[in-house]
Formats: structure tokens, C-alpha cells, sequence
């Protein structure tokens, strides 16, 4: 497996459940000052000229959430995901999906200063409904499916993580306190080195 990836970008959850996982890889800087993500052979796999990239043989997986699930399924020895066909799989695609989907279209928006002219139209809708839905599926104690650390906890808590680092957000406690145990991990130590 190639991993494509710069510390300065979203590869370093991806870099994250790689070293939680502790699976043989070659790790591939990507140089964002020689504009290395927008050379001919880099869009040749990854056409958006985005981080992270992982190559799987033939495989190609782009996209944090994406990657991450799919090494969850790939090592199912890791326990890394629920068992597909499992009732708690439905949470855990949650956490998946609303993190890109939901929480990150509407900080980004936020931190350039923009509002949706339309919320009801928008998929995420608005900042108070973002941040409501947050703080509710924050757990109190834990993972966020319980007491097993998942997939989940790397996309959800490391756009977590990355939005109190810039202060996108100003964190709840019960936010601050889960963030505070996932960087306690040794795995997130050793790949968030650079904040």
C-alpha cells in the first residue's frame, strides 16, 4: 500500500488510523511548495490534486472518511469498525458521513466568513444545528461507540481535533474532554507531531 501525504493536510488522520493500525506501508510525501499535488502524475491518481491517496494494488481511495473505513474492513482483526451487518455499523456510518459531509462544508464556510444564503437548502444547515448535533454525538466517557476506539474516532474526533487547533470552534467541555483522550493515544502522538 502507497500513502499519499503531507503533514499539513487532511493525510494526517489517514497517516493517524494507518499508525493505529500498524500495518507495513510506503508513506509518500506529497511537497505542497513545489506544488507537487498538481504535477501530471500525481492527478493522474488523484485528479481533485487532494491528500490524502491511498493505493491499494489497483485500488485507489481518496477522501479521509473513505480511506479510513476502508482499512477498517480490510484489517477486521484490528477491530477498527463494527461488523458489517451490525447494529452499531448504522452509528458508525454516521460518524463517517457527517463529519465531511456536514461538519466540515460548515466550518470551512464559517471560517472564511461566509453563511449558506439558504440553510434549509444546505445539507448541513446551519452553524447552531451543526454544533447542537455535535455536542450530542460527542460521548461523555469513551469512544464514540462505546468503550471500542474505531474509524469513527479518528474522522470524527480528528476534524475535531484540527477545528479546536485552528479555532474554528471553541469547544464544550464534554468536546474538549474527548478531544483531550484521543490525544492521549500513542498513535495520535506519533503522526500529529508538527502542532
Amino acid at each position: 500500500m502507497k500513502h499519499y501525504y503531507n503533514p499539513m493536510s487532511r493525510a494526517i488522520s489517514t497517516d493517524w488510523m494507518l499508525k493505529e493500525l500498524d500495518v507495513q506501508h510506503e508513506k509518500i510525501n506529497i511537497d505542497f511548495a513545489t506544488n507537487e499535488n498538481n504535477a501530471a502524475d500525481f492527478r493522474k491518481i488523484n485528479p481533485m490534486g487532494k491528500l490524502p491517496v491511498l493505493v491499494d494494488g489497483e485500488t485507489v481511495v481518496t477522501e479521509v472518511s473513505a480511506i479510513c473505513a476502508y482499512l477498517a474492513d480490510k484489517f477486521p482483526e484490528k477491530k477498527l469498525a463494527p461488523e458489517i451487518g451490525s447494529v452499531e455499523r448504522a452509528a458508525y456510518y454516521r460518524y463517517l458521513f457527517f463529519t465531511g459531509n456536514t461538519i466540515e462544508p460548515a466550518f470551512s464556510l464559517a471560517a472564511c466568513g461566509f453563511e449558506h444564503p439558504d440553510p434549509v437548502s444546505a445539507g448541513w444547515g446551519d452553524m447552531p444545528r451543526v454544533l447542537a448535533t455535535i455536542e450530542e454525538m460527542t460521548p461523555t466517557t469513551g469512544w464514540a461507540l462505546g468503550e471500542q476506539f474505531t474509524a469513527a474516532d479518528v474522522v470524527f474526533g480528528g476534524l475535531l481535533d484540527f477545528s479546536i487547533t485552528f479555532k474554528w470552534i471553541e469547544p464544550s467541555p464534554k468536546v474538549a474532554a474527548y478531544v483531550e483522550r484521543i490525544r492521549q493515544r500513542s498513535a495520535y502522538k506519533a503522526t500529529h507531531t508538527a502542532f
